[in-house]
């Protein structure tokens, strides 16, 4: 996630410490994957309880991936910097203090703001994990290391919605959803004082310069195209929406020029725009925004279906997911461990073919059961879908870094992860326009679930079109990635190579 060079390992060997500072690092990583769906199955309770338009909605859970996105590569600069113990422990506090104002948050407006708070201080803790593993760790211990974190990954997708979903539903002290966050005080607490105490301190031996233009370009470029998609179909879709989002576009281009002035001029800018001239790494960032998209789509509308069309509690819609999240997981480990090495991309096109077809079945399923439907005959579709995602999100970003230089590959590993909660909170904001668009919110209540069904079936078919979409885009990626071709090796293969730059190419970003 950070662009950080090589740096010089802390004290590995046989100390124990290194085990407990692993623990302290995957506990913060762990928090940031469920925090990003938690808030799904509590949506509904909070807006009986505070209020919220839908417009506060889209902000509490694409405010969160916003900030976190915008602020991952900046994040991971600042660890090469001033120390990626410090900043990791900087990260944590404030994750910590957002989430108990997000607890206590007397207002829709205090919870937005909470929220946008906690996804950037994520965006300090969660690129240090990489770093402090690498400088924690021998080259020989990281595939176990990353296989734990993969363990992690697969608990976050489950605990997440199901996690939510009890909280919410057990109503704990009368605090209906606020336990979804004030559940973060003991663990990020625990994770501050444990961690000053076990993570050793290191910095990347040549510090690069913080590009403070190139970040506020980034937020401004992102905010412009976000907000309008956010407000416009309560605002009934103004012209200055429509002028701020050509604007993004101007801002955009304005930070391409500036990043290559920013390299000629000291050679530290935020984004190295050199990754673009690489064939699978330009398709690879259009796969992982566009994936994105997809995603944002999906899980908002689909808790808006369970939850609001059908009358179901958070509860029954948190367990009725747990299929997927157990595909996923499944399919995750059979996709790198047997699948890639032998298939290369085209275990990467049939997940994006399998997902769709999942897509299909719902879409089959709530047309044919409308109202009546039960969670046992969503399984099948979930499994399938489920499946095909797992065959996607592991190999993923291995594939992608497969042909980027060494020396970049931080540095793209961090972007990757931008676009990909980039491209989330942009398909958050698209549900205004493919869900949200087609139904009529002012019905009697015996027609809200008629009208819930008809989004629900209409925004999916926007997921099956962005799913082959990827599959199209997956032809930019290498057939073969290259660890797979040469086998990982973690030493260094070449004359005087630390092990350190001889993995770095080979080790996949830490992608939730």
């Amino acid at each position: 996630m950070t662009s950080s060079p090589s740096s010089t390992p802390v004290s590995q060997g046989s100390d124990r410490r290194r085990w407990f500072a692993l623990a302290i690092v995957m506990t913060a990583a762990f928090m940031d994957l469920v925090d990003v769906t938690i808030v799904n199955v509590a949506i509904p309770s909070i807006q009986r309880d505070e209020g919220a338009s839908f417009s506060h909605i889209q902000w509490i859970t694409a405010g969160y991936a916003l900030a976190l996105g915008a602020g991952l590569i900046t994040g991971g600069r600042l660890g090469d910097i001033y120390g990626r113990k410090r900043i990791f422990l900087l990260g944590i506090t404030g994750f910590t203090v957002a989430s108990a104002l997000c607890g206590f948050a007397v207002n829709p407006d205090m919870l937005v703001a909470s929220r946008i708070l906690q996804g950037g201080m994520a965006a300090l803790m969660v690129p240090q994990v990489l770093s402090i593993v690498h400088a924690t760790f021998p080259a020989h211990e990281r595939g176990k290391v990353f296989g734990l974190f993969g363990m992690v990954v697969g608990l976050g997708a489950v605990s997440g919605p199901l996690l939510g979903a009890l909280l919410t539903e057990w109503n704990l002290f009368g605090l209906e959803w606020r336990p979804i966050f004030l559940i973060n005080l003991p663990v990020g607490i625990a994770g501050l004082l444990l961690g000053r105490k076990f993570i050793e301190e290191s910095k990347a031996p040549k510090a690069l310069k913080l590009d403070l233009v190139g970040v506020v370009l980034v937020t401004v470029g992102a905010l412009m195209l976000l907000y309008p998609l956010t407000r416009g179909r309560e605002l009934d879709w103004p012209v200055w929406g429509y002028v701020m989002m050509a604007g993004a576009l101007v801002v955009f281009g304005a930070l391409v020029a500036y990043e290559k002035h920013k390299t000629k001029k000291d050679g530290s800018p935020l984004i190295e725009l050199s990754l673009f001239k690489v064939k699978s790494f330009a398709g690879g960032i259009a796969v992982q925004t566009v994936f994105g998209v997809s995603l944002g789509i999906f899980f908002l509308v689909w808790t808006m279906y369970m939850q609001v069309g059908l009358g179901w509690s958070a509860l029954h819609a948190g367990l009725t997911g747990v299929p997927f999240s157990i595909a996923v997981s499944a399919a995750a480990g059979l996709s790198v461990q047997q699948l890639v090495p032998r298939f290369g991309r085209k275990v990467l096109q049939a997940g994006a073919l399998t997902m769709a077809a999942g897509v299909l079945i719902y879409i089959w399923e709530a047309d044919r059961y409308g109202a009546g439907i039960a969670s046992w005959q969503m399984a099948l579709p979930l499994v399938v879908m489920g499946l095909g995602m797992g065959l996607i999100v592991a190999p993923l970003t291995d594939a992608i870094l497969s042909d980027v230089p060494r020396e970049h590959a931080g540095s793209a590993s961090g972007l990757l992860n931008t676009v990909q909660q980039m491209g989330n909170a942009f398909g958050l904001g698209l549900v205004s326009v493919v869900f949200y668009g087609v139904i009529d919110e002012k019905v009697t209540p015996d027609r809200i679930p008629a009208e819930y069904i008809n989004g629900f079936e209409h925004a999916l078919w926007w997921v099956v079109a962005v799913l082959v979409a990827i599959f199209l885009l997956m032809l930019a990626l290498p057939k073969r990635p290259k660890q797979h071709i040469e086998g990982a090796q973690d030493s260094g293969d070449e004359a005087g190579a630390p092990a350190e730059d001889a993995v770095k190419s080979r080790e996949p970003a830490l992608t939730p």
